[in-house]
């Protein structure tokens, strides 16, 4: 299944908080995108991993991604190793995607820096013809990935571009509401945690319109990249 982007986060929701809008903007042009989580996320403080599971098909299906996939790393524990990366590496080279997008390299949670480097690790890792990785009975070939794109979700980082999502910041957020035992239900009994205070829910809202008024568009997303993208003229740029 060839994807053109693949988005990669700690947990699901995190693709959602950086790359939601992203996602669907590219959709709507007909570019095939996906998402991995490598996590069920089933260390937070709210819901459990059998829930976020759920929640992360709801949202999927919200975002209109292609396919959704979850490789079970466990949540707070997986390291940037052997068995790690081979698993991105084979999930990588089913997937044939163009473009990765993934966590930001430092961030509130741990677990998102982690996962920068890793699949940074294993997007190289992916394109050796050396590295040896079978999917489904099948050796797979080698696949070099054009470019790896970090978003930006909690700390601020200044980022290398931003991405205009003002038009479709309504139908992000109701994926990222789709993780409901995560984020702002004033309903809920469970312990508050960072991001499920109403609060957190205006701190995204800000935060878009702070990436987009350098720009001058109103909400956007903001990514870092690995090595400086090169242009054929200036004309490809806003």
């Amino acid at each position: 299944m060839k994807l053109d982007i693949l988005a990669i986060g700690a947990h699901p929701d995190d693709v959602e908080l950086f790359a939601g809008g992203t996602l669907i903007r590219h959709l709507q042009k007909g570019l095939k995108c996906g998402i991995i989580d490598l996590t069920k996320g089933e260390l937070g403080t709210r819901g459990n991993g059998d829930l976020r599971l759920k929640e992360a098909t709801k949202a999927a299906e919200i975002l209109g991604v292609t396919v959704r996939e979850n490789l079970g790393f466990e949540d707070g524990f997986f390291a940037n190793d052997k068995e790690h990366q081979l698993a991105i590496v084979s999930a990588i080279r089913f997937y044939q995607p163009d473009i990765i997008l993934t966590n930001a390299g430092t961030d509130r949670h741990p677990d998102h820096g982690k996962a920068s480097l890793l699949v940074s690790t294993a997007t190289f890792l992916a394109g050796l013809p050396k590295v040896e990785t079978i999917r489904e009975g099948k050796s797979q070939q080698a696949w070099k990935v054009n470019v790896v794109y970090h978003g930006i979700q909690d700390r601020y980082i200044k980022p290398d571009f931003v991405l205009d999502i003002t038009d479709v910041w309504e139908q992000k957020m109701k994926a990222v509401f789709a993780f409901s035992s995560q984020f702002y239900n004033p309903d809920s009994t469970e312990p508050e945690t960072p991001i499920s205070s109403k609060n957190f829910l205006e701190f995204l809202k800000a935060r878009a319109m702070e990436f987009g008024r350098p720009a001058g568009i109103n909400l956007a997303e903001g990514f870092t990249v690995e090595r400086t993208p090169a242009i054929q003229d200036f004309s490809s740029l806003l």
